[in-house]
């Protein structure tokens, strides 16, 4: 059967079976609903096409918004979701064909008598290049993280399969190059792969910056084939033009900002504006921070390691590097500097969601085991063994899937959409509510008030967004009733803000204290016709002279310090099938908010209902402590 396939023909067929089995389990996996962090705020954006957080992401936001109007008839967060699960799949494709180009071509000294004159397919070839390249792509689709990211709406499926692209792209065009020697450019075939892999760059960082830490390993390979010469200079300047129309789709920005998007972060509506955004100014406070810092996400990398891809694969890149090292140092030079590249840069970004950025490392890691089986099948004598050990890797991802699937299975996680209705169920008509619980409720809170218009009447303010300008230019849009009521606090707070933002001299101090004055502003001008809460996190500071009673997973605010009646908790709280940062933020915030409840009812003298509430609290979280104690004096009550 072998002999009638073409090379291509196999090629092609092996790898959309690659995707679709790829798709099938993410699909099995899929988050239905909104999930952590930024999974609202991005939904939102693609639905509404809005503005992003930094740095702004217009080519997902455009994708994305095809994806959530396309009359499929689900619902659009879970459309969301399933266009990250078709990216990731399309990545697996292309990831297929780069790893059979890189073993077949690239390195071509131990590709002779693999293929005919025909491109007709030997045994032996299938079993040195297309097994191989198979266990590749299947280690990266089911690593824990490249898995994670198929399974719930964010920026990095596209980016992975934009990654995958380029390389694809950038090695098909540096391998015709070198094959032509001295010859002069400009021949059909590869100006074509020159200028498609200059467009897709340009596409690549109008999704996502982090398409810089290809830069060591894509300079280093580029030189080395064309020397700093005046030929490389003329290459380069010829994919000027196509990158930029790739990176034009960042004109999207200032564009939709002038028309005042219901998500309008940043507001870039201004060149200055732009670049701020653009640049990601606001994130650099977090980047390459401290040693202490990169040591922590170093350790972490490294420690998380061997569980990202089960242990196996990581084996098998120890021959596939020494085989890169011994026989083509260009190569082993180009994937190290790919992955040193992302992962020096990685470690230096202080945030706890780092796991995505490490994807470019994680893609080298694939890379290097389907090498390390392709050299242990070719060193191999005995064809009977030969086969045997290549079924037997193939059989080894099967434990992999296995290994990452509880982890990674997102398709029960309703978690953060429970979490945000609870919150919503806590706040009565027309409130307002101040929260930075950005990962579980505000993002969250985007989508379902803007996109599935579930309680439309609340208003939630995001603490930490108030010390952003162009906050309030979104409020504006949404509330200009509540920015004007506090315009003199504002103005006073904006005035000193400025000069921080232009990086101009200015007061730490007399900020603090005008952003102080704003939020008290805000709930001063309000309590009086409209009930307004605060979530557990804020800080006593920002609500002086005002009481905090409990109201189901937030506090009501009141000015004055009687004993007021206060809902009984009605959550919808599941325990979570995963262990994460994640899961474990919210258990605890639910088993708070059922401690703050015992102990006001236990105030109110309802001790029947405290018992009640403490006990759930400690269903939820055996060891905290305040709820330990609270059960043990009512116990000795009752």
């Amino acid at each position: 059967m072998l002999e009638r396939l073409t090379w291509r023909k196999l090629e092609y067929v092996i790898g959309l079976c690659l995707a679709l089995a790829a798709l099938f389990v993410y699909i099995l996996t899929l988050c239905p609903t909104v999930s952590f962090i930024d999974s609202g705020e991005l939904a939102t954006v693609a639905y509404t096409l809005g503005i992003a957080h930094p740095t702004g992401y217009p080519l997902f936001s455009l994708v994305g918004w095809v994806f959530a109007h396309l009359p499929l008839g689900f619902r659009v967060i879970y459309q969301l979701n399933l266009m990250a699960a078709f990216f990731c799949s399309a990545g697996v494709f292309v990831f297929f064909r780069f790893l059979v180009f890189l073993l077949s071509q690239v390195l071509k000294r131990e590709s002779k008598n693999l293929v005919d004159n025909s491109m007709n397919i030997s045994l032996n070839g299938f079993l040195q290049i297309f097994i191989p390249a198979i266990f590749g792509t299947l280690v990266l689709a089911f690593s824990e993280t490249y898995w994670s990211q198929a399974v719930s709406i964010e920026v990095y499926p596209l980016h992975i399969f934009l990654l995958t692209t380029i390389l694809f792209l950038f090695t098909r065009a540096i391998t015709i190059t070198s094959n032509h020697g001295d010859q002069k450019l400009g021949q059909n075939e590869e100006r074509r792969y020159w200028l498609s892999f200059a467009f897709v760059l340009g596409l690549s960082f109008t999704n996502h910056m982090t398409t810089i830490l290809l830069a060591p390993g894509f300079l280093y390979l580029f030189f080395t084939t064309f020397g700093f010469n005046a030929r490389a200079w003329r290459q380069l300047q010829g994919l000027v033009l196509p990158f930029i129309l790739g990176l034009s789709v960042y004109f999207y920005l200032p564009l939709r900002a002038s028309t005042h998007p219901l998500l309008n972060w940043g507001n870039p509506v201004d060149f200055e504006h732009f670049m701020w955004h653009f640049s990601g100014k606001v994130y650099r406070v977090w980047i390459f921070s401290s040693t202490e810092s990169a040591a922590k996400q170093m350790k972490y990398f490294f420690d998380t390691l061997p569980d990202e891809f089960a242990y196996f694969p990581l084996l098998v890149c120890l021959p596939g590097l020494w085989s890169l090292w011994k026989n083509h140092r260009k190569v082993f030079m180009f994937t190290l500097l790919l992955f040193l590249g992302c992962l020096l840069y990685s470690i230096n970004y202080d945030i706890h969601d780092i796991d995505s950025y490490f994807l470019l490392a994680y893609i080298t890691v694939a890379i290097w085991s389907a090498i390390g089986l392709r050299y242990l099948v070719s060193v191999i004598e005995n064809q009977t063994v030969v086969r045997g050990f290549a079924i037997a890797s193939l059989a080894s991802i099967l434990f992999l899937v296995g290994y990452n699937f509880k982890q990674v299975d997102e398709s029960k996680n309703y978690l953060v959409e429970e979490y945000t209705r609870d919150m919503f169920k806590s706040i009565a008509p027309n409130g307002i509510i101040i929260s930075y619980q950005w990962d579980y409720f505000v993002s969250a809170a985007y989508y379902f008030q803007l996109v599935e218009h579930h309680r439309p009447d609340v208003i939630v303010i995001d603490k930490e967004l108030l010390r952003r300008s162009w906050y309030y230019q979104q409020l504006q849009t949404r509330y200009p009733w509540l920015i004007a009521q506090s315009k003199k606090e504002l103005d006073a707070f904006l005035t000193d803000l400025g000069k921080f933002e232009r990086n101009l001299p200015y007061n730490p101090n007399l900020i603090e204290y005008h952003y102080n004055n704003l939020i008290h502003s805000i709930i001063e001008k309000n309590i009086s016709s409209r009930p307004v809460y605060v979530t557990q996190e804020l800080e006593a500071q920002y609500t002086v002279g005002y009481s905090r009673l409990p109201s189901g997973l937030a506090f009501r605010l009141y000015s004055d310090s009687l004993m007021h009646e206060i809902p009984k908790p009605n959550f919808s709280f599941h325990p979570p099938p995963q262990k994460n940062t994640y899961t474990d933020g919210i258990k605890a915030l639910y088993a708070q908010a059922y401690t703050n409840n015992a102990i006001y009812a236990n105030l109110l003298g309802k001790n029947g209902d405290a018992f009640t509430y403490v006990s759930v609290a400690l269903e939820i979280e055996p060891d905290l402590r305040e709820a330990i104690y609270l059960k043990d004096k009512l116990t000795h009550l009752k």
